[in-house]
């Protein structure tokens, strides 16, 4: 068996808690040691869902310009969103997955700006759809504090 990156930054945080830290004299030392395991608690907590929470980000944020674009009057962005509708990641390699996303977001904004700026009960509704596209991916990315 071989053990996967989460297993190895979980038991290192183990190691520095348990048996690092209570050598070190309380202090400075001490207490990097132990931010330094918390964040690798976290981390391994990361690296089993990252992929997963970024691809569905991207496609939730894809599929939902694909649900506004029509909505929108401004002709290159209606065309922009348009066409961010339908990339696909081009793989799923973290940094591939958070390029996509970073200008997926930089999007949104945009579709954002403009969406506020519009009067009516469509983008009233638009407005929802994005906040909701907001906080299921805030829920997605959300840290879990060990023990907790």
């Amino acid at each position: 068996m071989k053990p996967d990156v989460d297993q190895i930054l979980g038991l290192s945080a183990g190691q520095l808690l348990a048996t690092v830290a209570p050598l070190l004299p309380a202090g400075y030392a001490q207490g990097t040691t132990s931010i330094i395991a918390f964040m690798l608690m976290l981390s391994a907590q990361e690296y089993d869902r990252a992929a997963e929470i970024r691809a569905t980000e991207n496609a939730e944020l894809r599929a939902l310009f694909g649900e506004l674009a029509q909505l929108v009057d401004d002709a290159d962005l209606r065309s922009a969103l348009s066409d961010a509708a339908i990339t696909k990641d081009k793989s799923l390699n973290i940094s591939a997955l958070n390029a996509s996303n970073e200008s997926l977001r930089r999007l949104l904004i945009t579709l954002q700006t403009q969406i506020e700026d519009m009067r009516g009960p469509e983008a009233r509704q638009a407005e929802r759809r994005i906040w909701e596209v907001l906080r299921a991916g805030a829920a997605r990315r959300l840290l879990r504090l060990p023990g907790g």
